[in-house]
Order: structure tokens, then C-alpha cells, then sequence
């Protein structure tokens, strides 16, 4: 193999060698033509150097491309390796910033909080009035945020409007986008932080926006979620049925069918809410294959927190509803014990003795089945529902007992009387 490529490139040097003789000649018959001497091109000094800078952008650009490429694919260390090439102090400045500031992004996503934190504030430093200064602050509130300062988050994402009105630029669009971001951040960490009220407000601030690259779906969802609550239920009824009607495929759907359930039983409006509950779990599985997971965690939600309320309430007949409607979503008997338990004390609640004791018998039944891979929480389960099963079998055998008709002693023979 080594021979070929040898007399390859013995073959390739002779073909080479042949071209640039033709051309030497060429030149030469030209310039005896003109009577003049043979005219070669010249290399300068100048073409040699821009040749040089034009290939070291070339490889520089290279490399922020492949760390680009390596972000995407999630290889966060090999990006950042090829962010560090582009650092040197030979690399221009403009490239230098981008590859500072993509690195911040990179480690960021990488979860690397106070590192990401470092490298913002480096470029802060280095460039403190850049252009992408408002977008670095957004970067260190997110951070603080994630890292449970919420207040220098807030601090930071304040600064984000006040840098991108101080900043000169034609880029308003950009600097637009940015403030309204940072009042979307602004809302969501007073939430994060309990203060409800003050998230309301803002997202309804920025409900009255008419940005089209305002997210509208989100600041409405999460409006609903602060005026539930600070106790709103009457706004938040009304803007979660709002949000229903024009995001009805949202994946937020079967949340804010929660939260509007919610509502509505903290209006007092009882049976509203259980029409709304009875309707999100009877929901086809035809309009939840795209999110299954999330429709069956708020489903078994839903139904639990407004079953249990109407049940705590002593409504035990549309709370009996919902539980039994609630153990048609999950076969699995983590989910069907526990509420079939529901069931039974339900049905005692409403004096149906007889239903109850088939509710809790399918709990019994199920835990033999189940044999050693039951858990402790499903043994706790069946072992209530045994004691309450034989608690109603023994109620039952005394009222059949006190039922039966009474012998009166004082009528018996004599000889049956003194025994």
C-alpha cells in the first residue's frame, strides 16, 4: 500500500511539474512576442498577509461554528473548548464577545450556575457598555433565580430596561423584545416567590400588550394560577374559561381545567365545578394522545382534590361521582385500591352498607392477588379496608340477630321456664 501511494505521488510531483513548465512557456512566447522579457506574477508582502488573516478567520470562524454545532448536539464540554480557542488575545474583539458570551449560554445550559454567573460578569467587565449587555443581564436574573436569590434576580432583571433605554441603537426591535421578557421574568419570580398579588398584576399588565412575540397563552395561564391563588376565583373563573375558549389544544389545558375547577368551588359553586370535573376525566383519549402523561397526572388530580373537598363538605353524593368515575382512568391497583377505598367509606357515609362491603371486598381480593409485590402503602390500604369489611359483616350479622323474632320466657312450660 505504501509503494502505491509512493509512486502515486511520484506521478502526481511529474503531472504537476509538467503544468507549470507549459505555463512557464507560455509566459515566455508571450513576452518574446512583445519583444519584452518574460512577465511572472509577483508576490507582495501585502498579498502574503492578507492571505494569512484570511485564513486565520477562516479557521477561527471554523471553530465558532463547531462549538455551535457541539451545543446543539448537547457535547457542552467540546464546545466550550472550542469557545476557549476563540479567547486568545490575537482573535478579534467582535469575535471574542461572541464566543464570551455563547460560552456563558453554553455553561448555563449545562446547569453550571455560579460559573455561568462568573463569565457574564466577566463580560460585563470587559464590555460594560456593549450592546448585548440588557440580554447578559436577562442571563445573570435567570440565574440568580435558579440559584434562590430572588431578589438580585429581580434586581437584574429590572436592569434590563434600564440598560436597553440607555443603549443608542437601531436595533429596537431586539431591545423591545427584551423588556418585555424581562417582564415576563419579573411576574414569574414574584410568583415563585409568593407574592401573588404583585404576579396578577404584572401578567395582567402584560396581558393588555399587543406584541405579537408576546407568548399570550403562557401570561393568561399563569394569571390564572396567581388570581387562584390570592383567592380571585371570580377573575380567574373568568379568564380560565377565557383561555379554554381560544387555547383549547394548549399542552396548559388540562392544568387550567384544574385551576378553573378550583375557581368555580371556591365561588361556591359546587356543582359547576364537578360538571367541569366530570367532563376533563370523562375527556376522549383521542384528544390526549399527544400528552397522556400530563392529561392522566392532572385527571387523577382534579378528581381527587374536588372529590376529597366534596366529601370533607359532606356531599358525599357528587363526591361518590367523581371517585367512581375516577377509578375508571387507571387499572393499575396503585391506583385502583386507594380508590376504591374512597368508594367504600362513601357509600357508609350514604348509608349503603352493602356497596361498601363490595368496594372494600375488590380491595381484599386484589391484595391476595397481588401476593409479596404488593407495597406498604397498598398493604396499609387492603388492611383498612379487611378492617372496615369486617366491621360492616359483623353489623350486619347483629341486625339480622336483633331482626329475628324474641322468645318471651313467661309463656314457656314450666319445665322449659326453670331450665
Amino acid at each position: 500500500m505504501m509503494r502505491f501511494y509512493s509512486h502515486l505521488s511520484r506521478g502526481c510531483g511529474k503531472l504537476f511539474s509538467a503544468v507549470a513548465f507549459l505555463v512557464l512557456t507560455a509566459a515566455t512566447a508571450l513576452a518574446q512576442e512583445s519583444n519584452g522579457p518574460a512577465l511572472l506574477p509577483e508576490v507582495s508582502n501585502v498579498d502574503t498577509n492578507a492571505a494569512a488573516a484570511a485564513k486565520k478567520m477562516e479557521r477561527l470562524n471554523f471553530a465558532l461554528s463547531t462549538a455551535r454545532l457541539d451545543v446543539e448536539t448537547r457535547d457542552f464540554q467540546a464546545a466550550e473548548k472550542y469557545f476557549l480557542l476563540l479567547l486568545a488575545e490575537d482573535v478579534p474583539d467582535d469575535l471574542q464577545k461572541t464566543a464570551l458570551f455563547e460560552m456563558g449560554e453554553t455553561v448555563q445550559a449545562a446547569d453550571d450556575l455560579s460559573r455561568a454567573q462568573s463569565i457574564f460578569a466577566q463580560y460585563q467587565q470587559r464590555w460594560p457598555n456593549d450592546a448585548r449587555s440588557p440580554e447578559i443581564c436577562l442571563h445573570q436574573g435567570q440565574l440568580f433565580r435558579s440559584m434562590g436569590m430572588n431578589q438580585l434576580a429581580l434586581a437584574k432583571f429590572y436592569a434590563v430596561m434600564t440598560t436597553a433605554l440607555a443603549l443608542k441603537s437601531d436595533q429596537l426591535p431586539y431591545y423591545k423584545r427584551l423588556v418585555l421578557q424581562a417582564q415576563v421574568e419579573i411576574a414569574e419570580t414574584h410568583y415563585l416567590i409568593g407574592k401573588f398579588a404583585d404576579a396578577a398584576e404584572y401578567y395582567s399588565r402584560l396581558l393588555n400588550e399587543q406584541d405579537p412575540a408576546l407568548d399570550r397563552a403562557q401570561i393568561q395561564f399563569r394569571l390564572v394560577r396567581s388570581l387562584v391563588a390570592i383567592d380571585k376565583f371570580d377573575d380567574a373563573a373568568s379568564q380560565a374559561q377565557d383561555f379554554l375558549t381560544h387555547y383549547a389544544d394548549s399542552p396548559e389545558e388540562p392544568e387550567m381545567r384544574y385551576h378553573l375547577a378550583q375557581a368555580l368551588k371556591g365561588l361556591g359553586r359546587n356543582a359547576d365545578a364537578m360538571q367541569q370535573v366530570l367532563i376533563f376525566l370523562k375527556e376522549e383519549r383521542a384528544q390526549t394522545k399527544d400528552h397522556p402523561e400530563v392529561w392522566t397526572y392532572w385527571q387523577q388530580r382534579v378528581g381527587n382534590e374536588i372529590g376529597n373537598a366534596l366529601y370533607q363538605e359532606g356531599d358525599f353524593i357528587h363526591a361518590l361521582q367523581v371517585y367512581v368515575t375516577l377509578s375508571q382512568l387507571d387499572a393499575a391497583p396503585a391506583w385502583q385500591l386507594p380508590v376504591n377505598y374512597q368508594i367504600g367509606i362513601t357509600y357508609e357515609k350514604l348509608l349503603q352498607p352493602s356497596n361498601a362491603i363490595v368496594a372494600y371486598r375488590s380491595i381484599t381480593n386484589s391484595a391476595v392477588s397481588l401476593g409479596t409485590n404488593t407495597t406498604d402503602s397498598l398493604k396499609s390500604v387492603a388492611e383498612m379496608a379487611q378492617w372496615r369489611l369486617d366491621y360492616l359483616q359483623w353489623q350486619e350479622r347483629a341486625e339480622d340477630f336483633n331482626q329475628r323474632p324474641q322468645i318471651d320466657s313467661t309463656n314457656l312450660p314450666d319445665t322449659l321456664s326453670k331450665r
